[in-house]
């Protein structure tokens, strides 16, 4: 008799190996790619904190959706900018806002890329705000109406899913009520089922122009202490109606997806936010870091933690990676 030393080992030895061993690989079907569009004409003005990622104007669309196609990435998540705001908001439900008008653009540039809109007030509010406010309050049931009409507007205009960012009480169900009576029972919702109050999202505040211009969102968006209650807002969208929940942001909640994923029987979202990008973006810069392999690392966590889709603003060079 003599005792077996366990090598695990023997299937990291060789590349080939560890390929067909391999439990996790990325795939171009794995990515939603986010678009800032807005008003004006001959506008590319690449974000200062998020270097590689710009604002576009509508008509200078063309090439960015031109190379998506090209890249095979199939969806893309748009944000807009608008050009005025008031206290309710009203460019987020304008029939010809500015996501409207880029949804129709895009759509008659490829019918057949997949576009999801962001459906919140906050960059279009004054305040900065996701919803009405009264006293330096949000409202909860009287911004719920506005984003279920911004989530029709965008239905209406060819939007293929609507993902609410907002984190108000109840709005999955108002939305899929809305969009059913009008027609659109077809329309799945994304939501931002577990959004957590993050620091994470300061360049993104940036370039949306979304930060508020009073206190925070604490009141509406999660405590990043709590992983039970993440899982109880999760359940009650399923039970609204969403067909997609999401984890945002997603390094620092990785448990959180992971959770998601094994409790609950229907695709999860992770988005890789603009703070997790301008760190990676900024440490390259410095040399610090090998940026292709700690991209593909971190896209890899993301989806290894239970990620069926990742928003990501690496989307377009990870694909071209996965080409190589």
């Amino acid at each position: 008799m003599f005792d077996i030393v366990k090598r695990s080992r023997r299937l990291r030895e060789k590349s080939n190996i560890r390929a067909l061993v391999r439990e996790t690989q990325l795939h171009v079907d794995d990515f939603v790619y986010p678009i800032f569009v807005t008003h004006g004409e001959h506008i590319k003005e690449e974000i200062p904190s998020m270097p590689g990622i710009f604002h576009y104007s509508i008509d200078m669309l063309h090439e960015e959706i031109e190379e998506i196609a090209k890249l095979n990435i199939k969806a893309i998540l748009i944000f807009g900018i608008p050009e005025k705001k008031d206290e309710l908001g009203t460019s987020a439900y304008d029939e010809d806002g500015i996501v409207q008008q880029a949804v129709r653009h895009i759509k008659k540039l490829n019918k057949e890329l997949y576009i999801i809109t962001d459906v919140c007030l906050c960059q279009y509010t004054s305040h900065g705000h996701c919803g009405i406010i009264e006293v330096e309050s949000v409202l909860n049931d009287p911004s719920v109406e506005l984003i279920a009409r911004t989530a029709l507007s965008h239905a209406r205009a060819g939007a293929d899913m609507v993902a609410p960012s907002d984190m108000m009480d109840g709005r999955v169900q108002a939305i899929r009520i809305l969009l059913d009576k009008e027609g659109y029972s077809n329309i799945p919702i994304m939501s931002y089922s577990a959004k957590f109050a993050s620091s994470f999202y300061g360049p993104f505040r940036e370039a949306a122009h979304s930060a508020p211009q009073f206190g925070d969102r604490k009141s509406y968006q999660m405590d990043y202490c709590n992983a039970n209650e993440a899982i109880r807002e999760m359940e009650l969208d399923i039970e609204e109606g969403a067909d997609i929940i999401m984890v945002k942001p997603a390094l620092s909640y990785l448990d959180i997806l992971r959770q998601g994923k094994d409790q609950f029987n229907v695709p999860m979202a992770a988005y890789n936010v603009s703070g997790e990008y301008a760190m990676i973006k900024a440490a390259s810069k410095m040399g610090w870091i090998n940026e292709k392999q700690i991209i593909t690392e971190v896209l890899t966590s993301i989806k290894r933690a239970g990620a069926d889709i990742i928003i990501t603003y690496f989307a377009k060079d990870i694909v071209k990676w996965l080409k190589e």
